[in-house]
This record gives structure tokens, sequence and C-alpha cells, in this order.
């Protein structure tokens, strides 16, 4: 369950600062870290079907707005029993009945008359000790799921097989997966993240998830190596120590450091490493939690990097992807994505004293 008491201790803060009343979250990821529970989207823009917010100066201080319909179902079934809600007409605008519900000035996530916007990203970080803990149950059931499906891949399965295959596994435990990609050694090569397409794996395959629940996101990546070429070998170890760098680089910056420093790092062991284009064909990867990227390693970006906190980086060399959900806190690095059955090395960063036992290609 969600602990409260934390939440409420950092949106007093915030609204301590802003000088508002009341903040207001309708869309799901925001809605999930507050609450804990699911407001499925119901329009294009992404935003909820119910808002949850925090009165402090209310009783209760925490409230749910939701449509008639669905207001009975979400107090019963997606939040705690401390948010009372409040029923309004189905046809009656979201972001006016959250308007009403506001004593004064506020903010929210979504459009809502007479409210400012709120970075909710910022509040979600870092995370908070039930986070972690519900965010290791959601990794490891990820990477459990993802080891069974790639152990039972062929050269000749279709890459969308092996999609729809993985698919079925994460559906279990109240998983969804808004990222499924299967690439074969032709496609991975060619391309720096593609979907699943009709093309055999052939060589080798490239196997990337993200799973989700209630909020929380957990990515990896594996690779089954059939008969992969010679290159191979070298572009993953490559792959993975700038993986390696790129979260010894993180933990540096917890103390005081930014987004752009962490892609530094990331970009200079790939000078040092002989792929010095390779941090041009694609995202890098940077913080997860209640997003899949709460933001990107990129230059010049400027986001405060935070601790405890997850952190999945995804550097590609050739056709050669290395990436696990990592929780980078006071005590050093926590792979959340582990598979304990799966061959391993180790990756040693460049330039900083830290080797990380990184999850090698799988031979059948």
């Amino acid at each position: 369950m969600v602990d409260l008491d934390a939440r409420a201790d950092r949106l007093d803060a915030y609204l301590a600062a802003t000088g508002g009343d009341a903040v207001w979250f309708a869309r799901p990821n925001a809605f999930a870290w507050l609450t804990g529970g699911r407001n499925t989207p119901a329009d294009e823009d992404g935003v909820g079907v119910a808002a949850a917010g925090y009165v402090p100066d209310g009783a209760p201080a925490f409230r749910a707005v939701a449509p008639a319909g669905e207001a009975e179902r979400i107090g019963s079934e997606e939040l705690p029993d401390a948010f009372a809600v409040e029923a309004v007409p189905w046809y009656e605008s979201l972001g006016e009945a959250v308007a009403a519900e506001s004593p004064g000035p506020g903010a929210a996530d979504f459009d809502a008359p007479g409210l400012d916007g709120v970075d909710a990203g910022s509040l979600r970080q870092p995370l908070a000790a039930e986070d972690v803990e519900r965010y290791r149950s959601l990794a490891e059931e990820t990477a459990a799921a993802v080891e069974r499906v790639c152990r039972e891949l062929e050269p000749g399965d279709a890459e969308y097989e092996a999609a729809s295959a993985l698919r079925i596994a994460l559906s279990s435990g109240e998983m969804t997966a808004p990222v499924v990609r299967v690439a074969g050694s032709e496609r991975a090569e060619a391309y720096h993240s593609p979907p699943a397409g009709a093309d055999e794996l052939g060589d080798y395959a490239v196997v990337t998830v993200t799973a989700e629940r209630r909020g929380l996101h957990a990515s990896l990546t594996r690779t089954v190596a059939f008969d992969p070429p010679e290159r191979f070998e070298a572009q993953f170890r490559a792959a993975a120590r700038a993986e390696a760098t790129a979260l010894a680089a993180t933990r540096e910056a917890a103390a005081d450091g930014t987004a752009g420093e962490v892609f530094a790092a990331i970009r200079e062991a790939y000078d040092e490493l002989g792929f010095p284009d390779a941090w041009q064909h694609g995202e890098q990867g940077g913080a997860a939690g209640f997003t899949r990227r709460e933001w990107l390693a990129a230059p010049d970006a400027s986001h405060d990097v935070r601790a405890p906190m997850g952190y999945a980086f995804n550097p590609v060399v050739g056709g050669a992807r290395s990436e696990d959900t990592y929780l980078v806190g006071d005590d050093g690095f926590e792979c959340l994505t582990a598979t304990p059955n799966w061959p391993t090395f180790d990756a040693a960063a460049v330039g900083f004293d830290l080797t990380l036992e990184r999850h090698a290609p799988y031979a059948p």
C-alpha cells in the first residue's frame, strides 16, 4: 500500500513553496503515485477517468473526483480508505469538477480551470521505501517472465510471434506491457529500437520489455544468441561497459549533479570504447519509476539526479543492447530485473572504479 504520510510530507512542502491550497493528479502515472491505484485514460490526451487530490486543510485531506458509473468502483478497488470520493455527473468536465473541489489556489497535472500546472515527475522522485519494495516485486516477476519466453525461442521464430508470447507471459499478476520489442539479427543491426516485425529471428534476437503495475515501470533487455557474427561479442561487451559507466556516473551525480553530467560520461565511454558515434543513434535511458523514463540522459539535460531511484540505461552498439532496471541508493547498486539463471560477465565502467555483473547473451 501507498505510504500516505510520506506523500503528504512531500506535497506539504510543494504547496508551501508554491502558495497553493490543493494539488490534483489525473494522469495515470501521477494518480498511481499518489494512490497506488489505476484510473484508465479516458481521452486521447492521456488524462484518466478520475482525479486524486490532496487538500491539507480539508476534511478529509485526500480526495478523489470521478464520474457517476466509475466513482463507486474506483473508491472500492483503486483508492486507500483515507480517500473520500466525490461522484459527479458523467457528462461534466473532470477539470471543472476538480476546480470546484479546490478551496483556493492550487495546481493540477491536467487542464483544470483556474489551477496552475504541476510537474508531477519532480514530486515522484526519489522513491519512497514502500515504492522500492513494490518495485522489487514487479521487476522480479517481469524478469522471470522474459527469461521463460527467451529460453523457448528458436532462430526460425517470427519476431511478432515472440512478442505475442511475451505479452501473454507478462499479462499475469496485474502487469501490463507498454513496451515489447523483439528484433532479429538483421533488423537489430539496421535499426536502434524497432518494434516486432515479420522477420525471422535469425542469428540472434534482442528482446526489450517494459512492464507496468500500479504505476511503476521496470525495463530490461535480453539477447538470445543462436549463431551471432564474430563482431557481436565485442559490441555487446562495449554496450555493457557503457551501461556500467552510466550507472557509476549516476551514483556520483546523485549528490548534486544533473542528467547532463551522466550523459557526458556515457558519451566519453563510447569514445574510449571505440564507438564514438553510438550515442547519436537513439536514446540512452535514464531515471525510471512511475513512468518508463522520468528523464533521459541527453546533452544539456538539467534534471536533478536523485537517490534512491530506479534507473534504466540502454546503450546500443551495432545490434547489441544492454539494459536492466537498477536501484541506485546510498548502499550502492541493486539490479532489480536480475535473471539468476542467465549467463553473466563482469563489465568495468569507463573512468570510474566500478565493475558490475551484467547479463550476457544466452546461447541455447
